[in-house]
């Protein structure tokens, strides 16, 4: 039911949703609503409302496998440049033996071991939304995954963005430390 705030008419309005939900261009669901008023018993025309009903996106699962295939390479990617560099912090502990490189020799040290442990557990919790939405995609042949697991690929894009923002910045000083002391 729908209230109408017209000066001359303040009636409830009679609504039934019409079979037929419009997707528009930015994928949000949206359905046209018939509404009665009482005009409409004596032959006038209804009028119809255009009404967001719920503001749902619709994912297609190949774009969401086209994202996890990114951020598997892209975490791949850092994990070997970390090796690199632990391959030039190694190089830097061995030619400076001073107290001083050797707590940032550590302390770069920690980083690299936190940043690989970190790359591991993203990379893991994204393998298990891949698994979720295969057998989804099994069960269902819609193309598009639920709510669920949006929320929850939602949730690993932003955990991989902010992962993504450490790893610069740690490579950023670290490159600042290594120009230092090579």
């Amino acid at each position: 039911m729908f209230l109408v705030s017209d000066h001359r008419l303040r009636k409830e309005l009679l609504c039934s949703r019409s079979q037929s939900d419009t997707p528009q261009a930015n994928g949000t669901l949206t359905s046209i609503t018939t509404c009665y008023d009482y005009r409409q018993l004596c032959g006038y025309l209804p009028v119809l409302l255009l009404c967001k009903i719920k503001t749902m996106k619709k994912v297609n699962i190949s774009h969401v496998s086209n994202e996890h295939n990114y951020w598997l390479r892209s975490l791949n990617f850092y994990k070997t440049e970390i090796s690199i560099l632990k391959g030039r912090l190694t190089e830097i502990a061995g030619k400076n033996t001073g107290s001083e490189v050797m707590k940032e020799v550590e302390h770069f040290e920690n980083q690299f071991k936190i940043q690989n442990d970190n790359i591991d557990r993203l990379s893991h919790d994204i393998h298990v939304n891949i698994d979720a939405i295969s057998k989804q995609a099994q069960t269902q042949s819609a193309g598009y995954i639920d709510e669920s697991l949006q929320t929850t690929h939602t949730a690993l894009g932003n955990r991989f963005e902010d992962e993504e923002k450490i790893i610069h910045d740690m490579i950023r000083t670290f490159r600042k430390f290594a120009e230092q002391w090579m």
